[in-house]
């Protein structure tokens, strides 16, 4: 297995990070890895890290949980698949955006914002959407190719 689980004092200065950043104050039920490209993944399965390196020896396991967190950024980025597993958990760092920003957004369109610089959660209504970096008059877009939506913006 090529990952390296987080000691104590690595997932307490991760959640304080988190906490800073988002307001997620909880990781207590995940048992955290880092893989390759500073990817942080959370497993919370039944299996202690020991049964999990035991069984890496038996068989050959690429992927355990689910990819949290990207490091590769001077800020933890929360990835798009967890905003609905931590969505009770975040609390800063949120924007409030409308139909048309949405739509633009969920098909890869960097928006044009004036917002505090870093990572920012974005909101639709009671959805978080998304997850992308400012520059200060710009959220720039991380919503992987795959999940982007590809039909033209409808006219309005």
């Amino acid at each position: 297995m090529n990952a390296k689980f987080l000691n104590s004092k690595e997932k307490k200065e991760l959640t304080q990070e988190l906490e800073e950043l988002y307001g997620i104050n909880n990781l207590n039920n995940y048992l955290l890895l880092e893989t390759g490209k500073k990817k942080i993944r959370a497993f919370s399965g039944n299996l202690s890290k020991e049964e999990m390196l035991k069984l890496s020896q038996s068989i050959r396991i690429e992927i355990i949980g689910m990819y949290m967190i990207s490091k590769r950024d001077e800020q933890a980025r929360i990835n798009f698949d967890a905003l609905p597993v931590l969505k009770n958990q975040i609390k800063k760092n949120i924007i409030e955006i409308n139909k048309e920003q949405l739509e633009k957004w969920i098909r890869g369109q960097d928006l044009e914002l004036q917002v505090q610089r870093g990572t920012i959660v974005l909101k639709y209504e009671e959805d978080l959407v998304g997850v992308g970096k400012s520059n200060g008059e710009k959220i720039f877009n991380y919503i992987p190719k795959e999940r982007k939506i590809k039909t033209q913006l409808p006219k309005i």
